[in-house]
């Protein structure tokens, strides 16, 4: 099989078209046979030889993949309610940039009725991640005000149609007006541009100095700080990458006289039984609302798969709104 490969780790270049074997699925894993692959940011982080794989997962990147099932036992095709041939996406721990990848059988999901494959390889990670931190960690529930860090990214525009979608209300920074009416388009109630407004004093005037209930937070760093003066109390706060550093200070007597509560996850590592509860999450919650059209697929750009090295050079322009995919 073709496969993306990292020679060595550095800038996009390293990157290149190799062969490899086609992986042989273990108990409780499906073969798939690769059509569409999404790039996220720990991708990128891989590359530079900054996020390690977890033990005996493969050395290629890809953390979310779209195809047809090639192979598994037929007692892992029954348990996952799958047949040879059939259309799904699947979240995996990496091999994702090949054109066969093995995913454990309880993260497959089926292609939402009406998607194509590169629109379903855009799903995986970001609807994971936003499902595990938003909802079933921070909670946030109908009613509720959502702060977003970073809108138009992956994560941020599955965040805000699906807090949308369930009744919340959505606030969002992005990096220009431009990406702030990005956001805005596919459902924020409101859009902050960080780069000429402070988003502390924006969204003190935006709740009429109530706060917001959860912040999903991309940056960390200084951000954090700054984060806890801007929820309500009993606030909930969830930190899912340290774009801005790993180093935070902020006033913990404003912490307990607010009654927050500050979370931090990465996904990569966790079990397969875990991530299987998400995904059946996902099919029942999240995926009728990809099928009737209330949350849809963000695609910024498709580049061939030979042209990983490109993709990733956009990705770190951060100008994209949406997913970036690879296809085969």
């Amino acid at each position: 099989m073709r496969a993306i490969e990292i020679s060595a780790p550095g800038g996009p270049e390293v990157l290149r078209l190799v062969e490899r074997p086609v992986p042989a699925p273990a108990a409780g894993e499906l073969l798939i046979a690769v059509q569409a692959a999404g790039i996220n940011r720990p991708d990128v982080l891989q590359r530079k030889g900054l996020y390690p794989m977890p033990p005996g997962v493969s050395d290629l990147p890809g953390l979310e993949i779209a195809g047809t099932v090639a192979g598994g036992s037929a007692e892992d095709l029954a348990a996952a309610g799958l047949a040879l041939g059939d259309a799904v996406c699947a979240l995996v721990a990496g091999g994702g940039y090949a054109e066969f990848c093995v995913a454990p059988a309880g993260q497959c999901l089926p292609v939402p009725k009406g998607l194509s494959m590169i629109e379903a390889a855009s799903l995986p990670e970001t609807f994971f991640t936003v499902w595990q931190n938003v909802f079933s960690i921070a909670r946030l529930r109908a009613g509720e005000t959502l702060l977003v860090q970073g809108g138009s990214s992956g994560i941020g525009v599955a965040a805000i149609q699906l807090a949308k979608a369930l009744g919340a209300k959505v606030i969002v920074t992005a990096g220009s007006d431009e990406k702030c009416a990005a956001c805005v388009a596919l459902g924020a109630d409101h859009a902050i541009n960080y780069r000429s407004q402070d988003f502390v004093a924006e969204v003190r005037t935006l709740t009429a100095g109530r706060g917001v209930d959860v912040v999903l937070d991309m940056v960390a760093g200084s951000y954090v700080a700054r984060e806890v003066e801007c929820l309500a109390n009993d606030g909930r706060l969830a930190i899912i990458a340290v774009q801005g550093g790993t180093q935070s200070a902020l006033d913990a007597g404003l912490l307990l006289r607010k009654r927050l509560s500050i979370t931090g996850s990465t996904l990569r590592p966790r079990t397969v039984e875990y991530k299987t509860v998400l995904a059946k999450d996902l099919r029942a919650t999240v995926w009728p609302l990809v099928e009737s059209g209330r949350v849809k697929a963000v695609i910024h750009q498709v580049f061939p798969a030979s042209e990983a090295a490109q993709a990733h050079a956009l990705m770190e322009t951060s100008t994209h709104v949406g997913k970036i995919v690879l296809s085969w």
